[in-house]
């Protein structure tokens, strides 16, 4: 594929996603790392994780009087050594293997979503949300659903800017060790860059448009998208 198509594709999924997670709480790398994984595998997960630095960021601040912190602190917690853990599955996966395991991890995600029991943000909870969110993120990009089942029967401001915080500081959390581990690559920041200003179209549409919205059925497109993507992820090459 060209590079200018391969750009605006992942562009507009950039900005779309950046909308979809101000608004709703989740969604971003569910809709970015299957479109990312499919045109351009080799910037998975480092660019990815850039994005959402500002993402979460933005929308963490937003609704900052909201966020749970006693569960932020046990989410991080966990993360280190789900990151880690994720270290180790990015050092011996190939570029199709890494395919084939976000295809997979986006599934399974999507299935968690829609039939797991309800979740109760106790501390148990929230280290283990965060060792599994530290292990999928660190390797593939996709960390929301698990944070987006503890904190789903939460009000919409304390989801959002919950899940921001939590990614926000193990995003920062895997990037450190990525570096460590020799995991970056200069092209990979390109990208990053030249998408940040999609990120923040998306981003600041979400601040007009997230009051407004049906959440629930913009959740169950996102699930939706997501599903179809990691099925063809799946798909040898």
């Amino acid at each position: 594929m060209e590079p200018l198509l391969t750009f605006i594709i992942l562009a507009l999924a950039t900005g779309v996603a950046a909308f979809i997670q101000g608004a709703v709480g989740i969604g971003f790398a569910l809709i970015v790392a299957p479109v990312m994984g499919l045109l351009r595998p080799d910037l998975l997960p480092v660019a990815l994780l850039i994005l959402m630095l500002p993402l979460n960021a933005y929308v963490g601040l937003r609704e900052r009087d909201a966020i749970d912190w006693r569960g932020v602190g046990w989410v991080s917690l966990g993360r280190l050594p789900g990151t880690l853990a994720g270290l180790g599955i990015l050092a011996v996966v190939s570029t199709n293997g890494l395919n084939q395991l976000i295809g997979a991890s986006t599934i399974l995600a999507v299935l968690a979503g829609i039939f797991a029991p309800v979740f109760q943000p106790g501390r148990g909870a929230c280290a283990t949300v965060g060792v599994v969110t530290g292990v999928t993120e660190t390797a593939t990009g996709v960390g929301g659903p698990p944070l987006a089942l503890l904190y789903q029967h939460k009000p919409g401001p304390e989801l959002r800017a919950t899940i921001a915080l939590c990614f926000l500081v193990g995003e920062i959390i895997s990037l450190m060790l990525l570096a460590l581990s020799g995991q970056f690559q200069l092209h990979q920041w390109f990208w990053a860059l030249a998408l940040l200003p999609a990120l923040i179209l998306g981003s600041v549409i979400s601040r007009l448009a997230h009051h407004r919205l049906d959440a629930r059925r913009m959740r169950i497109s996102v699930l939706s998208f997501a599903l179809i993507s990691g099925l063809v992820l799946l798909i040898p090459r």
